[in-house]
């Protein structure tokens, strides 16, 4: 077993794994204290065995394993990357890549939603997991023996996986189905984080534009003081203080310090002075700079049935092609599809279409039907499904 902690032995490991075909990876961190997520240790597994890095190590520089992560000519195999990447992406500037996820992977392979890394390496590897260490302190130094096991069974187990996995997305062709989503993981703009727009993220009950515009404001000013402190969100300021202050606008010390759970000290401190400004900002901006967030609006009356039948259909392709109802379509981009053949959503482009979008839209103009057929859903060729328009008299 070995833990790295020196800048040498770094070096080393990571030009040992120059000529790889692949490597395995993950990370330990902490993130409960922290904006960014606070880096603990990394795992690697090659083809002569895995190591653990640690990032805490008093003068360790971690350049090498930056540099190996964006060699073009080694594939990176994470579980469930997308946590991992934002790390390396936040500590290096550069996304790791090329990228394999087997999350993804089994996914489209058919086994299921989000599926865990227990459930994988024990299907695929056959390989039971300890996880008696898995919510343990990973800052805590020194590390047990029984947390490196642990930490080093994830790309351990993850090579079988990974290969077993290959040779499925081979055989079914699928590769390219992969490949579209592999493309969103090293996207740059899928970890860029737009303080002007994390005001969308919020539960609102009203969209006014001027509250609207307030909230904008006073989010973006906590996204960029959390970012600046390093520290979560909620430390800054909660979100249902920041709900009550866009309501009621406040533009002194006095109406602020009013707001429930602040408090005088807080509306005369730094950051109410920003707060005061924030909402200045929004209160001052003109009308035709207002923000304009439509409401949700609920299905028109006919439209529920449609969504339901395209449910139903959904659920047939999928189960039939062993793959995640949740990868080709979700329940918004359902009524999407229903309300607008010319829905802008995955489900209408590349692998998704040829899978579910194209007989989707079949099924919305008829062209096609569903039918029982041996206790199983089928598609049938339709009829005219126009109804009739005289009525039918029954012969008594």
């Amino acid at each position: 077993m070995t833990l790295i902690t020196t800048t040498d032995a770094l070096q080393a490991f990571c030009q040992s794994l120059a000529g790889a075909e692949y490597i395995t990876v993950d990370t330990e961190f902490l993130r409960e204290k922290t904006y960014w997520p606070q880096l603990c240790l990394v795992q690697v597994g090659g083809p002569d065995g895995a190591v653990a890095i640690d990032p805490l190590a008093e003068g360790i520089d971690l350049t090498p394993l930056f540099a190996l992560m964006s060699d073009p000519s080694v594939l990176k195999v994470f579980h469930a990357a997308r946590q991992d990447v934002e790390i390396f992406w936040h500590l290096s500037g550069q996304i790791p890549h090329p990228l394999f996820d087997t999350q993804v992977a089994a996914m489209v392979c058919g086994f299921g939603e989000s599926v865990g890394y227990e459930t994988l390496v024990t299907k695929l590897a056959g390989a039971r997991i300890d996880k008696s260490s898995r919510f343990t302190d990973w800052s805590h130094r020194p590390l047990t023996e029984r947390q490196l096991t642990y930490a080093l069974s994830d790309v351990i187990h993850l090579r079988p996986a990974y290969e077993k996995l290959k040779r499925r997305l081979a055989r079914s062709g699928r590769s390219h189905w992969l490949e579209e989503e592999m493309a969103i993981l090293t996207d740059p703009a899928t970890y860029q984080v737009d303080p002007e727009s994390s005001y969308l993220r919020l539960k609102v009950r009203t969209n006014k534009p001027r509250f609207m515009a307030i909230l904008r404001e006073l989010a973006a000013w906590r996204e960029r003081e959390a970012q600046r402190r390093d520290q979560p969100r909620s430390r800054v300021l909660r979100d249902e203080a920041l709900l009550e202050i866009a309501a009621h606008a406040p533009t002194t010390v006095d109406d602020l310090a009013r707001t429930r759970g602040l408090g005088r000290g807080f509306a005369e401190g730094r950051q109410g002075s920003d707060v005061l400004a924030a909402v200045q900002a929004g209160l001052d901006l003109p009308d035709s700079a207002l923000p304009r967030v439509e409401p949700r609006e609920e299905p028109p009356p006919g439209l529920q049935p449609i969504v339901e039948l395209l449910r139903v259909l959904l659920k047939m392709k999928c189960d039939e092609n062993n793959v995640a109802a949740k990868l080709v379509a979700s329940s918004s981009e359902l009524e999407a599809l229903a309300a607008d053949d010319a829905a802008d959503i995955p489900a209408m482009h590349g692998w998704r279409r040829e899978l579910f979008g194209s007989d989707a839209l079949a099924l919305k103009h008829g062209k096609i039907g569903l039918a029982v057929i041996d206790r199983r859903v089928r598609i049938v060729p339709a009829g005219d499904p126009r109804p009739s328009a005289e009525p039918v008299e029954l012969e008594t």
